[in-house]
């Protein structure tokens, strides 16, 4: 008896949408799994922090220290509707994350990216660990990765019909990010001199009336920044003030280098965590410059006509007038929608002018993907370069580089290479899962002064006490955001006190002093000295780098408290 041959089901099963979906719904999951799992980052506390006295007190003032004030509005939001805790303070990032995976689905839609190459992108967007990383932690830096995908979206849109609410979400898009963090201005320079490039190509050009297109994208964006820069109009002065400070400090950060790392640095965390990226990108490059060497041939007559690729991104040749190209379909459809008479096959590729609303894009899906590839290779050529020689060399500004190289990476992608792309893939799901669900101190780059695990058996021993704890030296974060509220009771923050015979009356339950500048003794306590936060320390690890490679083991580099506690309070905390 024949077996049933279950194939054509199950390839009619898994289509676009659902395996889109699927790659959607995993993005959800690693994003919000377990979102408190790890203490917050230093930085995350001070965030939250700063939201929590948003919310409480209604104080903000921009300082470009802690960046543009639009976290801290969105997380007091948060905290008013949800409460106030680690896992209410990371679901705006996991959100955004998951948000940015779903951006990839329209610009499939126009034909910018095949079948395979959208999945692969969006793949490589819900399982990077960098990108889940982030996206499970409260900084700007995924605030500016979705906004960055918004406004890339309402480019393309706007340059296919020239529909004014394009400009409206593009100003939204631009006036966000720029109150999220002073590095958006890139993104926005970079997309704007490829605008320029286009017009001098003569692949875009001007409408009559493009100025106020323009007014309007600029007016959008500078009331939006000026709402949230000047606390809803309670500080106008900072609208004024506000650009010159970030410029000032900024530029004063990049000489100071106190981050600092060489050129490559970002290269090194690519290889860390993004290994079969960083491979299909070349690869994306390679087939790019190899389309580009035929193009130029056969515009110059050496050889034969190039066709444009398939929409499916599959790589097999079709002539630009095929039925099954992403421009004749579109065509087709729209006018079926219309109740227009259908245009013939052989024009229906061929968009009106009015249709194009004067742009000289490229119709066919090969020829969109062509010129989304050439874009995608400058934006990440400027990305590279511009964080490479800005002198803060921190583990987040990765994403701005990684977004533009996997589009890179999924240029081209014929089904024997997506499915190498998928099996791949599984690099990035073993990184993903030890930065992000590894409940302990990790010994990696990714990781920059992380709060230490150990905290929690701190804050054990404080949550037992009937006294309060006192906390000596400059270390005291991420206390503040952990005893907020009534909480706040429990701490005494005594900086000045550098005397153990202070202490010595047994007033507090808990005594902390930094290691090695506080002191290391008190009379009547039971000391241990902990983590306090760790990062990463290329010293302890420069002689044995491959076997790091593999392992993911060593010394970690941190600071240290001096944690003393009264024998009662360690008997009453377990």
């Amino acid at each position: 008896m024949k077996a049933a041959d279950f194939s054509p089901k199950f390839r009619g099963f898994f289509t676009f949408e659902r395996v889109f979906l699927l790659i959607l719904l995993a993005a959800f999951i690693v994003r919000f799994l377990f979102l408190d799992l790890r203490l917050f980052h230093h930085d995350e506390a001070i965030h939250a922090w700063f939201s929590y006295r948003l919310l409480t007190e209604g104080t903000y003032t921009y300082d470009p220290v802690y960046h543009g004030p639009l976290l801290y509005y969105v997380t007091a939001g948060m905290f008013a509707l949800f409460g106030d805790s680690d896992f209410i303070g990371r679901i705006v990032p996991a959100f955004l994350g998951t948000a940015s995976v779903a951006l990839v689905y329209p610009i499939w839609r126009l034909g910018y990216l095949g079948r395979n190459g959208a999945l692969i992108a969006a793949l490589f967007l819900a399982l990077s660990p960098n990108m889940v990383y982030f996206s499970r932690f409260l900084r700007n830096d995924i605030f500016i990765v979705f906004f960055t995908m918004l406004l890339l979206v309402a480019v393309l849109y706007y340059l296919e019909g020239r529909q004014r609410r394009y400009i409206l979400l593009a100003a939204v898009a631009a006036g966000l990010g720029m109150c999220c963090k002073e590095n958006m201005p890139i993104v926005i320079g970079t997309f704007g001199f490829w605008l320029v490039v286009l017009l001098l190509r003569k692949k875009i050009v001007l409408q009559p009336g493009w100025w106020k297109d323009a007014l309007l994208w600029a007016g959008g964006t500078a009331c939006i920044m000026a709402v949230f820069y000047s606390s809803f109009g309670t500080q106008p002065e900072v609208v004024m003030t506000g650009w010159l400070d970030a410029i000032s400090h900024w530029t004063s950060v990049h000489g100071q280098q106190r981050l600092g790392g060489p050129p490559y640095f970002y290269i090194l965390l690519f290889l860390l965590y993004e290994v079969p990226i960083l491979f299909f990108a070349m690869v994306g490059i390679g087939q790019y410059a190899t389309s580009w060497n035929d193009r130029r041939r056969a515009s110059s007559g050496q050889g034969q006509d190039i066709p444009a690729s398939s929409p499916a991104g599959d790589g097999a040749p079709r002539p630009p007038s095929s039925p099954d190209d992403f421009g004749v379909v579109c065509a087709r459809a729209l006018a079926q929608l219309k109740g227009e008479a259908v245009p013939p096959r052989e024009v229906a590729g061929r968009r009106s002018e009015g249709d194009r609303a004067g742009t000289a894009l490229p119709c066919t899906s090969g020829r969109r993907q062509y010129e989304f590839a050439a874009f995608a290779i400058f934006w990440l050529a400027v990305s590279l370069l511009a964080y490479g020689y800005i002198g803060e060399k921190v583990p987040w500004l990765i994403l701005h580089q990684l977004l533009p190289m996997i589009f890179v990476a999924a240029y081209m992608m014929p089904s024997k290479r997506a499915v190498l792309a998928v099996a791949a893939s599984i690099f990035l799901v073993v990184m993903m899962v030890h930065v992000a669900f590894t409940p302990a101190d990790i010994n990696e780059p990714i990781v920059q002064v992380q709060n230490s695990e150990d905290l929690r058996m701190v804050m054990a021993w404080i949550d037992a006490s009937d006294k309060k704890t006192a906390i000596t030296g400059s270390h005291y974060w991420p206390m503040p955001w952990y005893y907020r509220g009534e909480g706040s009771k429990k701490i005494s923050y005594l900086g000045s006190v550098t005397d153990p015979d202070y202490f010595a009356g047994g007033e507090y339950g808990v005594v902390i002093s930094d290691y090695p500048a506080g002191f290391d003794a008190v009379p009547g306590y039971e000391h241990v000295l902990l983590n306090h936060s760790y990062w990463y320390s290329i010293y302890e690890n420069r002689d044995r780098l491959a076997e790091y490679y593999f392992r993911r083991d060593g010394t970690i580099g941190s600071v240290k408290w001096n944690v003393f506690v009264l024998p009662e309070t360690a008997s009453a905390s377990g």
